[in-house]
């Protein structure tokens, strides 16, 4: 497995800290491997380390309770820093009060788990002030392509747009072999651990509302357009369980969502939202018609990539024109409008038109899969391969 060093040079400054560091991120995305390849750094430099994987039945049966936990991380500590490595720790009954222990102890502590406990949300209540967390996501591109040259093989850009990034795909040799485990994995991250988690009741609807979203990936998400389409169906439920659900969702990774804003519709927006996957994969396995949705997976995948890299991002909107991300960093800002092509006279001129009608105040970037260079004096065009390989836009 490669090294995840864009993660773990962030993680990196805080291994010496007392501050608890939690890995979180939707299931199946690199969490746990991220963990093992700090816990082999650290001691390739002769360090002290102890891992406990609560997935292990071992591990499980004999740590049950916090303080069992203390006391078996106690029987390790001394003279030198202990670095203790805890995965899938929600397992243990008030583990968060073990982890509030162990940081006063001579250790530094990394804890996984998995989303179905939404970790961070529960450090946020007993740990404030006291832990640190990092986001973890699956491969985007370029992770991709170097495991794909690490296992000896290829991953196109064309199979990235239809199945993703988990990185385990890369070791399945067969279209049908992939789907299946994305449809496995679809089951256990979206169906079970979320209604298992919340003790959903009304699993009819939330089924049909996660298949309704994980379809509609880089659209505007309406609530009482979703209320009146389940209605029609014969499905009762209000506004509030929809944003309860759309919410779950988010919590555990799933889904992200960006918030359309208009100064002069306020009232109208507040039930409305974009939406985009974790990954393409869940889109694609919703595919009924044999057809992939490539031009919709496109703009999700330049999505993930720019939170991978840092930016927040927003829907920009002046009055009746609306441009996919407005991507901010310190000092800098970016219009991007992500489209599958141009060359067809219709859609440059849609696109351009966009770009033509604001002012130089933020840089413009065109994404689009065309090898043709667009590039105009004021907007620049990039390849949609070119920006998943680039580092980033400078």
């Amino acid at each position: 497995m490669i090294a995840r060093e864009h993660y773990i040079s962030k993680i990196r400054p805080f291994f010496e800290s007392n501050l608890i560091k939690i890995i979180t991120g939707i299931r199946r995305c690199g969490k746990s491997v991220l963990m093992d390849q700090i816990e082999e750094e650290l001691k390739s430099q002769g360090r002290r380390t102890l891992k406990l994987n609560f997935e292990r039945r071992d591990v499980s049966s004999r740590i049950a309770k916090a303080d069992d936990l203390v006391a078996e991380v106690q029987k390790h500590t001394g003279k030198d820093k202990l670095f203790v490595f805890l995965d899938e720790v929600q397992m243990v009954d008030q583990w968060h009060l073990a982890c509030r222990s162990l940081r006063l102890e001579n250790v530094s502590l990394f804890i996984t788990g998995s989303n179905s406990k939404l970790l961070s949300s529960e450090f946020a209540k007993e740990l404030s002030g006291r832990y640190v967390a990092f986001q973890v996501r699956p491969f985007v591109y370029k992770e991709l392509t170097e495991y794909a040259a690490e296992l000896g093989r290829s991953y196109s850009l064309g199979e990235y747009l239809i199945f993703g990034g988990f990185p385990q795909i890369l070791e399945l040799n067969s279209k049908d072999a992939v789907l299946a485990y994305l449809n496995d994995l679809d089951e256990t991250i979206v169906i079970n651990d979320i209604l298992s988690r919340y003790s959903i009741k009304k699993t009819a609807i939330f089924r049909r509302l996660v298949n309704f979203l994980l379809l509609s990936n880089a659209r505007v998400f309406s609530a009482r357009a979703v209320l009146r389409a389940l209605k029609s169906e014969g499905l009762d439920c209000s506004i509030n369980t929809i944003l309860k659900y759309v919410d779950y969702l988010e919590e555990a990774y799933v889904v992200s969502t960006v918030r359309l804003f208009s100064t002069k519709a306020k009232r109208e927006l507040k039930y409305t939202q974009k939406i985009y996957n974790a990954d393409v994969g869940l889109n694609s396995i919703r595919q009924t018609n044999g057809r992939w949705d490539i031009t919709h997976n496109l703009e999700n995948v330049v999505f993930n990539e720019l939170l991978y890299r840092g930016y927040e991002l927003s829907v920009f909107r002046k009055d009746d024109l609306e441009i996919d991300f407005l991507a901010e960093k310190p000092n800098r800002q970016y219009l991007i409008q992500v489209a599958y092509s141009v060359a067809d006279e219709k859609a440059y001129d849609r696109e351009f038109a966009l770009f033509n009608r604001l002012d130089q105040s933020r840089a413009k970037i065109l994404i689009t899969n065309d090898d043709v260079d667009y590039s105009t004096s004021t907007v620049r065009h990039i390849r949609l391969k070119d920006f998943l390989l680039m580092d980033d836009f400078l």
